[in-house]
């Protein structure tokens, strides 16, 4: 049941006739596990800690530096050299101190991955690297999680969703293959600022859709985003029958 306040402050998405009152519930009673509070992870947790989803544990295992401050917004200059984690937390916590806010600030790994993740409604990786997106969509795949993806590098962006509740929709290893552009990053390569916000704001919607059940998720479809030119491409995914992770049977199969 919402309170008064909670009524007031999430208002103007409560009456949105595809949300209302079980939807919000829906947000608030929710887990969410965010891997990575950097670029993408900044706007994804800002937007889902106002939205309210009552649960959020924020993974990454490294520190504040200048250098980030470009672009990754949960953080401010006065926390350089902060963890990661406790600066977001932080500003997390002063934007809606109603929601709980767990903090793992250590690279995860085996079991403990699979244990968060287990114990998580839905997972949105924020990750700079392939190695950790492999690890949390075999984790995501083991324990029928729902897993949104994000990616931006230069000017160049992507995202999609990979629920493997859903009857043959794909997973994130049907896509890539391990060893591709595993060197590729923002410290060599660049990245627009406003590029990884747009890409982080629309994991945090895509997110909210699947936790509630509201729209289309982008199940089966990557959307690709072209920056200097601001043009979409959409892709359909299909689930590769030869995938070493998701070609034996779903967790709900």
């Amino acid at each position: 049941m919402l309170s008064d306040q909670q009524l007031l402050r999430y208002s103007r998405q409560i009456m949105l006739p595809e949300v209302e009152i079980e939807g919000q519930e829906a947000w608030l009673n929710s887990r969410v596990l965010v891997v990575g509070l950097g670029g993408l992870g900044s706007p994804a947790a800002i937007y889902l800690a106002s939205a309210g989803v009552g649960h959020l544990v924020l993974v990454d295992d490294d520190h504040v530096d200048l250098t980030n401050l470009q672009r990754q917004i949960v953080h401010t200059t006065e926390r350089v050299g902060e963890s990661k984690v406790a600066s977001a937390a932080q500003t997390l916590g002063a934007l809606n101190p109603e929601i709980r806010i767990d903090q793992i600030d250590r690279r995860l790994g085996g079991e403990a991955l699979v244990e968060q993740v287990s114990r998580a409604d839905l997972v949105v990786d924020c990750s700079d690297n392939f190695t950790t997106r492999f690890a949390l969509n075999r984790a995501c795949v083991a324990t029928g999680t729902p897993l949104v993806s994000g990616a931006a590098i230069r000017f160049d962006g992507q995202i999609s969703v990979f629920d493997p509740r859903v009857e043959e929709a794909p997973c994130y290893q049907c896509l890539y293959r391990e060893g591709e552009d595993e060197n590729l990053s923002c410290a060599e390569s660049g990245v627009f600022a406003p590029l990884v916000g747009i890409i982080g704001s629309m994991q945090a919607a895509e997110a909210l859709k699947v936790l509630a059940g509201v729209g289309e998720p982008l199940v089966g479809r990557l959307l690709l985003l072209d920056g200097k030119r601001m043009e979409w491409r959409a892709l359909k995914l299909r689930r590769d029958p030869a995938c070493p992770v998701c070609s034996a049977p779903r967790p709900n199969q």
